[in-house]
């Protein structure tokens, strides 16, 4: 048992503190009440709730954990998910979110059913659900359960999956959508404080082993000994011969596929994008959207650069996710118990967010549409019901088959990579192309999945980020000519008219800088 008494405190404070927050802003709302409504009397969060929000739902166990251990395998050039995030999550705030916000949009199958159609929203909508079950949720479990496993080695892995299972379901029934949102900025706090912290430790570490002391000056020494000793870990572009190329390939990842990645997951992705949907105004979601952006600037600091260091002081991890937990026993009594709260605090808003999306899509992207009769008391209890089914899905998919990979980062990428493209294609060319229809939409739904797969059986040696880059080029083409070849059937109530893509000053020069400040970063570290 590494957790000691002070560990204990300190997570029982946490613990108090988060349901003090919650029950505050709660207002006697559950997942399932709350997260089938988000008309436009309940948009009223703040920028900065928006901001911390969008950061909580988006770290969890498959950054902290797994980029951690893709870090400690691959090096600095994982920090690529990260950085290129910023550029495009202000992108979308100036092209994506105004046309949802305007059209009232609360999910993104919702969109779907009013640009295309019912067929097109159901599709997908049943495509995001399998995803976000079988891919984040099972991730998330097996990801925190394998952090608490190495703090606490005499819990089973299958005992750890079950409590965060019970703790993180419970969490999101108890206390709803809307608290979360608040209980989001607790957590980001901690989150970022606890991953300063074994940043801060592990440097330390680094320099103590050359002798160095610590403070401010031991953090300068114990960054260049790993950048001296460890130069393979700060290329930002690998080369062909890297054995890590098929996960990041070279210049593909920085001008390439990846931003199919990243317009994905920040544009059309409901258990991110539905924090962003909760805002007052545009202007207000907009400076949320800065807000974040400059929170993923830091976040390799405290997601990427500790997988680094732990590989100079731990070597042989294997499987690599288990690099991060066994930097974390090393730490002092109290920071121990600290940087372990922040991590349950982070897997906990993570598995929030999934469960609430899987609850809105299902009940009002596949129930709604086939029963349009369905009550709002049959909503709420489907909704409650199908996210616990997804959780028990979940939990029981990783202990079956997640022990089988090495990096659960990388499984999260490449299976998401299967939808990714298609969901690109249907939205962007729904925005911003008035002759897409319904046959060119399903078209690119179908090829997204069955492409993707015919490329993993077949073509098992392209890296999967070039793997997207074709596909998503084949759904263009089938979504192109699927709806140039078919009359226009499509059910256009979405407005684009009179949108005013205009942003304030003060977002393009924070969206400038953020531009600058990558191209500074992959400068020098070419």
């Amino acid at each position: 048992m590494h957790l000691g008494f002070l560990d204990f405190v300190v997570v029982i404070l946490y613990a108090m503190t988060v349901l003090a927050v919650a029950h505050l802003f709660q207002r006697g709302e559950r997942l399932g009440d709350d997260d089938i409504d988000n008309t436009p009397s309940a948009r009223a969060l703040p920028w900065w709730a928006i901001g911390a929000s969008l950061i909580a739902a988006n770290i969890s166990a498959e950054q902290i954990i797994g980029m951690s251990g893709s870090a400690y395998a691959v090096g600095i050039a994982i920090a690529g998910y990260e950085w290129l995030a910023a550029f495009a999550m202000v992108v979308i705030g100036k092209y994506f979110l105004p046309v949802f916000l305007k059209n009232q949009i609360s999910t993104m199958p919702q969109f779907l059913r009013l640009r295309y159609g019912p067929k097109t929203q159901v599709t997908m909508a049943l495509l995001w659900i399998v995803l976000y079950t079988f891919v984040m949720l099972t991730a998330v479990m097996w990801l925190g359960a394998t952090a608490v496993h190495v703090v606490m080695p005499r819990l089973d892995m299958w005992v750890c999956v079950i409590l965060l299972g019970l703790v993180a379901g419970n969490y999101a029934l108890y206390v709803g959508l809307k608290a979360t949102h608040f209980t989001d900025v607790v957590q980001v706090g901690m989150l970022v404080l606890g991953g300063i912290g074994i940043a801060v430790f592990a440097l330390e570490k680094v320099a103590a082993t050359i002798g160095a002391p610590g403070g401010f000056y031991g953090l300068i020494v114990g960054f260049n000994t790993l950048m001296t000793e460890m130069p393979e870990h700060f290329d930002m572009v690998l080369e062909p011969t890297n054995p890590y190329y098929k996960y990041l390939p070279g210049i593909a990842t920085v001008a390439g596929a990846m931003w199919i990645i990243q317009f994905s997951y920040w544009g059309f992705n409901q258990f991110i994008i539905q924090r962003a949907l909760a805002a007052r105004s545009i202007r207000e979601v907009q400076k949320g959207v800065v807000f974040a952006a400059y929170l993923k600037l830091l976040m390799p600091a405290v997601v990427v650069l500790p997988g680094i260091a732990a590989a100079f002081l731990i070597k042989g991890v294997a499987p690599s996710d288990f690099a991060y937990p066994k930097l974390m026993t090393m730490l002092p009594p109290g920071l121990l118990g600290f940087v372990f709260v922040a991590l349950v605090a982070a897997i906990i808003a993570s598995t929030g967010s999934s469960l609430s999306s899987i609850a809105k899509i299902f009940t009002q992207d596949v129930v709604q549409v086939l029963y349009p009769k369905a009550t709002r008391r049959l909503l709420v209890i489907v909704g409650k019901f199908t996210a616990i089914g997804a959780l028990i899905v979940a939990m029981a998919a990783a202990l079956l088959y997640m022990k089988n990979f090495d990096q659960a980062f990388q499984y999260i990428q490449e299976f998401t990579g299967f939808l990714t493209p298609g969901v690109v294609v249907v939205f962007v060319l729904g925005m911003f192309w008035g002759r897409a229809n319904e046959t060119g939409a399903l078209l690119a739904a179908g090829g997204t999945v069955l492409v993707s797969a015919a490329y993993a059986v077949f073509l098992p040696d392209v890296p999967f980020i070039i793997r997207m880059g074709h596909v998503f080029l084949i759904c263009l083409a089938l979504a192109v000519v699927g709806s140039l070849l078919t009359k226009s059937k499509t059910a256009t109530a979405i407005d684009t008219s009179g949108i005013d893509y205009s942003t304030s000053a003060g977002y393009n020069i924070a969206s400038a800088a953020i531009a600058v400040i990558l191209a500074a970063l992959y400068g020098y570290l070419w």
